[in-house]
Formats: C-alpha cells, structure tokens, sequence
C-alpha cells in the first residue's frame, strides 16, 4: 500500500478542482482594526485591510476585554487546570455561564471549547438520550450541527431551506410518540438570510417537537442586548435550545448552550464532548464576560456594523457587482467559479492590501462559489470606496460581467 500516494493524490484533487485552502499568515494590529499586517510571500510584513473576519463588532480589540484578560492572567494564571470534572469550575465560568443564561432567558448555560464542540456535543448526546428520536436539520446546517446529528445515530430528514411546508410535511409522516427535534440556524453565514423562527416553533408545538437554534452568527448582534435574532424577534422563550459561539461577536472564543435546568444538567452529564475535554482558560472566559456585559448594555457596535453593511451593499450594488440579496450583516459577491473565486481574493490582496477569503465547496454548494465581505463598526466609507474600485477593475480585468448599475 502506497500511502504517500493516496495523500498526494487527495491534495492534488483539490488543486484540480481550484479549492485547495491556503490560510493567510497574518497578525492583527490591537487597537487598529481592521488594519493586520501580513507575512504571506518574502516582502512582508505588508499592511492589509481585513474584510473577512468574524470578530463581527471588534470586540476582540476592546479595551474593556483586553483589560479583563490581562488581570485574569495575573490574578489566576494561563490555564484552567484541565477539565471541570478533574480542575473543578474556575469562578469565572460560573459568571459566565450565569450570564449568558440570563442573556437568553434561560434557567441554565454551558460552557464548551468552540461553537463547533457545542453543537457537536450537544446534538449527539441530546438524540441518544431520546430513545427512536428524529432530528429534522435544514439543509443549510452548519457542519457542526451536520456532525452532531450524524455521531447521535438517529434518523435524520432534511427539509429544504426554510422550507416551512417541506418541514411539517416531514414532521406529520412521523407517528405523534416519536421524539422530534427540529435544528436550524437563526442567521446563515454564507447567504446572510434568517430563519422565520415564529413558523417553526409554530409547527414544533403543533407536532411535538422540541427546537434547538444555531445563534452564532447572531449572538451579540441582534437584539436590545445581544441575545440574537431570537431575542430581536421576541421569540427566545419559545426555542428549548439556544446554542451560541463567544468566538465571532464576543470576539474572544469558545462556545455554548442556553435551555432549562434539565437539559443543561443532561448535556453536562452525558456530553462526551464536555466531560473529556479541558476546559476554557479563565483569561478568555474573563475577557468574553467583559464582552458579553459590554454588548448587553451597549448598542453603538450594534448600530454602527449595521450601517456599515448597509453602506457597503449599497456601493456594490451601484458598481453593478454581483452582490447576493442578504437580509443580515452578511455582504456575499456571487463569483461561482472557484477559479476565479481564488484569482479575485489573490489579486485583492497581492496588489490591494485587501484580504478577503474566498469561499469554495463544500462551504457552499458547487457553482455558488463567492467572497464573503464582513464590514465591521470601523469599515470607512473611504475603504468601502476603494475596495469596490479594486472589486470592479478586477471584474474587468477578468471579463467578468457587472450587472448595470444600480
């Protein structure tokens, strides 16, 4: 068995079909975002311009945050001291906990190392304590949640895309005993549009079925104080399950599950992928806790990222660029070529300064290939100028048709 071979012939698959991953060799300048400096290539390190990051609000530059880290760091030291079940529960992930329990509505929260654990953990263990049950995933669903249904071992059905008929015609085949578990995501990351979160609980209380929601690209976002589309939409209490990230608008990382004393008390027990793992460092715990306090009080990044997005799918728009229509913070460019996808991005950043990651399969789907803008609080309009001229000579360079302007 030629093993070398096997692995040179899967890359080269990669490279023939235009989506090999190359990761940017890049460090954030604190205080300056978007400004990073960049050491891809022999002339660096070379200023550039962020426009992919998912620290959504920057709050992974906040003064209040680093500040919080930096005392926890000379208060507790670096680490947690391994898991909880061994180390025991630093002080700090009880606060956090109680905090993003109350941020939600819920009686509980818990603590895991990424959004992609909770979810992971979450679903498997949540379908295995529930015995013959179904989970009806859209089909949108992140990897994460893709995995966590697939390690649980139970039926799954998939219902088209916010497809509300498509899901109750699912939902009614089943007997009204079966166990139901509906998962989907409140914000989709890669086309920007929302879940009707009202619809779908509407039809798990009419067949029985219980709800877990992906906030991630939500939490800190939306909302009076951050708690997501479901809090925006006053529909938090309805959801059994809210599963959230503190990596992408808390700016710091780490994830977490929001639900009633039981269910947390069940995942917490049973989540292989709880129990076994090493738990956060206190010094990032205490530096999502001065996040999440921030965010809840503070609408000015909110407001200000929000505008942000508006402005700049405006400009697109008017530069005849391939903007997809999104409802969210999510600024997707249709490219559909992952060819092209990786020129632009080369281009952009090579002659520009400007970094922005492409975004191949199996991310999205084949031919949907595209780049995926996220403007922040501290986005200029003088930026989003020069970035949509950079955007459409390129275009032209490439022979790539604008759309008439806007």
């Amino acid at each position: 068995m030629n093993y070398d071979q096997i692995f040179d012939s899967a890359i080269d698959r990669l490279h023939e079909e235009g989506r090999y991953r190359v990761f940017i060799d890049i460090m954030r300048n604190k205080g300056a975002y978007p400004n990073a400096r960049c050491f891809h290539g022999h002339n660096g390190p070379k200023p550039i311009t962020v426009w992919c990051s998912n620290d959504y609000l920057a709050m992974g530059q906040h003064e209040k945050v680093i500040t919080a880290m930096e005392d926890a760091l000379h208060d507790v030291g670096a680490g947690s001291g391994g898991t909880r079940n061994i180390g025991g529960n630093t002080h700090l992930h009880v606060e956090l906990e109680n905090e993003l329990a109350q941020l939600h509505g819920k009686e509980g929260a818990l603590l895991f190392t990424s959004g992609y654990v909770s979810n992971d953990a979450t679903l498997s263990t949540l379908a295995k304590l529930l015995p013959g049950c179904v989970i009806f995933s859209d089909e949108l669903n992140h990897a994460s949640m893709i995995a966590g249904i697939r390690n649980s071992g139970c039926e799954k059905q998939v219902f088209r895309h916010n497809d509300l008929a498509h899901l109750e015609e699912l939902l009614a085949a089943q007997p009204p005993e079966t166990p139901k578990l509906i998962a989907f995501e409140s914000v989709y990351s890669m086309d920007g549009d929302v879940a009707p979160i009202h619809a779908i609980c509407d039809l798990a209380e009419k067949y029985g079925a219980l709800t877990y929601i992906d906030e991630v690209h939500a939490v800190g976002m939306y909302g009076n104080h951050g708690g997501g589309i479901s809090e925006r939409d006053n529909a938090a209490d309805r959801i059994d399950i809210i599963e959230g990230t503190l990596g992408k608008a808390f700016g710091v990382m780490g994830g977490y599950i929001a639900a009633d004393t039981r269910v947390i008390d069940c995942i917490r027990s049973y989540a292989p992928g709880f129990i076994f793992t090493t738990s956060l460092s206190p010094v990032l715990v205490a530096g999502v806790l001065a996040s999440v306090k921030h965010l809840k009080s503070s609408n000015v990044e909110r407001n200000a990222h929000q505008q942000a997005a508006a402005t700049l799918k405006l400009k697109f728009a008017e530069a005849g660029l391939p903007v997809m229509d999104s409802t969210t913070h999510i600024v997707p460019l249709m490219v559909g070529d992952p060819v092209r996808a990786k020129k632009i991005s080369d281009i952009l950043l090579a002659e520009y300064g400007v970094y922005v990651q492409p975004i191949n399969f199996p991310t999205v789907p084949r031919g949907t290939e595209r780049l995926r803008f996220t403007p922040g609080p501290h986005h200029t309009e003088a930026l989003m100028d020069e970035l949509t001229e950079a955007l459409v000579e390129i275009w032209d360079r490439l022979d790539m048709a604008l759309a008439q302007a806007a």
